[in-house]
C-alpha cells in the first residue's frame, strides 16, 4: 500500500498519545501511536528511541478520531510525530503535509518546524 493511501485509511478506533511541551521557545507537540511506546525503531544510522524517551510522547491517550481541533494545536513551534495513526491525524489536522512523511524501519514519522518571522 503506498504511503499516501495509507495516510487516509480510517483510524477512528486506534489510539495515539499526544503531549504538549511548553518551552521558552514555543510549544512542542509530540504524537505517537500507542502500540509504539517502549520500542526502538531504526534503519541504518537513523534511530527513533521511544523506549528511552517514552515520557516525551506519553501524554493524553486518545482515539485518533478525537485528535484535537486544528485551532487547539495552532501555534506550535515544532512537532515530532511517529506512527501510522499519529501521522494520519497530523495530516488531517494540517500539521504536516503527507508528502513530508518519511519511514524508518517501516514506521512513518514526521517532524515539523515553524519559524517565527
Amino acid at each position: 500500500m503506498d504511503l499516501l493511501r495509507c495516510l487516509y485509511t480510517n483510524t477512528d478506533d486506534l489510539l495515539i498519545y499526544i503531549k504538549r511541551h511548553k518551552t521558552e521557545n514555543g510549544v512542542i507537540i509530540a504524537m505517537c501511536d500507542e502500540r509504539l511506546i517502549g520500542k526502538v525503531i531504526s534503519e541504518g544510522e537513523v534511530v527513533i528511541d521511544i523506549q528511552m524517551y517514552a515520557d516525551f510522547y506519553k501524554g493524553e491517550l486518545i482515539e485518533a478520531k478525537d485528535a484535537p481541533a486544528a485551532e487547539e494545536i495552532d501555534g506550535f513551534s515544532s512537532a515530532n510525530i511517529v506512527g501510522d495513526e499519529a501521522c494520519r491525524a497530523a495530516v488531517k489536522l494540517g500539521m504536516i503535509d503527507a508528502k513530508r512523511v518519511r519511514k524508518v524501519g517501516g514506521v512513518p514519522f514526521a517532524q515539523s518546524f515553524r519559524v517565527k518571522g
